[in-house]
């Protein structure tokens, strides 16, 4: 019987469970709105990774499913990737020589993160696997890893295993199509440093995982 090889996924010791949710009001948003926060919800295990090549060596799920998540990450990262002011800002989240500037289709410029890895979730009850892109604040922000969508990888103690909140690997209608957000420094100082990139305000309709 061939040994099972041993994962070289990212090493992470944040413990979730019992944790106090981040809060993604701004005071740069409008007031009354309610905010989707990432780190609320079901918890799903959880499989992260640097490179592609990481992901099918560590046989902890299928090379087709490792192709699969790769895709999406870069996918989301390309169109929802955190969006910062200024580059001083985002490198005051992620660290220095961690943004690099991107453009919008009409014009004007931006700064995000570099994509640190990916991270794919189990869905629960037959769901299958949901990949996205990761992030790594700086330690200044606590460090951690981050779902493109703002979800924090922990550990779940009593397991072992890694975990995120299913909403933030696979996010409600409502906020995949919500408008990505630049961030300015005073709202990245309101946060505490997080960058979702999103108001994620919504309209009511959407009960789960959002706060008052």
């Amino acid at each position: 019987m061939t040994p099972r090889k041993r994962s070289s996924s990212l090493k992470l010791t944040t413990m979730l469970a019992g944790a106090t949710a981040l809060t993604l009001s701004g005071c740069d948003e409008p007031a009354g709105q309610a905010s989707w926060d990432p780190n609320k919800g079901e918890q799903v295990e959880a499989f992260s990774y640097k490179t592609l090549e990481e992901c099918k060596a560590a046989n902890e799920v299928s090379d087709a499913q490792c192709d699969t998540s790769y895709a999406a990450a870069q996918k989301d990262d390309a169109k929802d990737a955190p969006r910062f002011e200024a580059r001083a800002s985002c490198e005051e989240v992620y660290g220095a020589g961690n943004c690099v500037p991107r453009s919008y289709n009409n014009g004007g410029n931006f700064f995000t993160p570099l994509l640190a890895g990916f991270v794919i979730g189990r869905m629960l009850d037959g769901g299958g696997y949901r990949g996205t892109g990761l992030y790594r604040q700086d330690d200044r922000y606590g460090g951690g890893y981050y779902s493109t969508w703002g979800g924090r990888l922990g550990r779940d103690y009593s397991t072992g295993r890694t975990v995120i909140s299913r909403d933030s690997i696979d996010p409600p209608d409502a906020i995949r199509n919500a408008p990505p957000k630049v961030q300015t420094r005073t709202s990245v100082v309101s946060r505490g440093g997080f960058g979702g990139g999103r108001s994620y305000a919504h309209s009511g309709s959407y009960k789960g995982g959002f706060g008052g």
